[in-house]
């Protein structure tokens, strides 16, 4: 499992961020003499990806009160993870596709009209999950009124794990995101799916506490 963490601002600071003096990630507060990042244009993907991958130690960040959250830590090797999660899809569709040849095969021999008919009438949902900005990873897609379901990999990608049919709904929910529910229609209803950060008005500007609370074990 992904290693997680949680954000938070102990100590929210007094000083007006509209003041500072501007700088690329944010601005630059006179008072503790360091940049302040803004974060609250970023995604939630792209502030794990901060937190992941940057000695983020007396970082001083401004935040929508619902951004200080737990997050799953990005990987630190993503090209890898690409290469391995290739040959896994490729594993996948292989045997995706042995499956479909020997129900094709079966419905030839048997020659099922209800068997067919079903086939039919079912299919395979996949599709692209991000925001304003890029594709977010770790989204939860779930069947409505089921506990089945998936989430997407570090390009946004998923595939739905049972076949569905017309009239299904797919709820897709993340963290500090507003959740959306799709009724399927046919196997492209999904296929691009764009979520909102949700409404909150509330900025908290300060230095930010990153606190570890997950750690997968390897065994030695």
């Amino acid at each position: 499992m992904k290693n997680q963490f949680t954000l938070n601002v102990k100590t929210p600071c007094q000083e007006k961020f509209n003041q500072f003096k501007t700088t690329k990630n944010g601005g630059f507060c006179d008072s503790c003499k360091k940049e302040v990042i803004d974060f609250t244009k970023l995604s939630a993907s792209a502030i794990a990806n901060y937190f992941s991958n940057k000695n983020t130690q007396n970082t001083c960040g401004q935040f929508k009160a619902n951004q200080l959250i737990t997050y799953n830590a990005m990987p630190q090797s993503r090209k890898r993870f690409s290469l391995v999660g290739g040959f896994g899809l490729a594993c996948l569709t292989l045997f995706t596709i042995s499956i479909v040849q020997a129900q094709d095969t079966k419905n030839q021999t048997n020659n099922s009209k209800t068997i067919v008919t079903k086939i039919q009438d079912s299919f395979i949902v996949k599709g692209n999950v991000s925001d304003d900005l890029e594709a977010i990873p770790g989204v939860n897609v779930v069947l409505e009124g089921t506990d089945i379901g998936t989430i997407t990999d570090f390009d946004g990608n998923f595939e739905f794990p049972q076949k569905l049919k017309k009239g299904d709904v797919l709820v897709f929910s993340y963290v500090g995101m507003a959740s959306k529910k799709v009724k399927i229609e046919n196997k492209t209803s999904a296929a691009n799916i764009s979520l909102n950060m949700q409404l909150d008005t509330v900025i908290i500007m300060g230095e930010v506490a990153v606190k570890e609370v997950y750690k997968s074990k390897r065994k030695k």
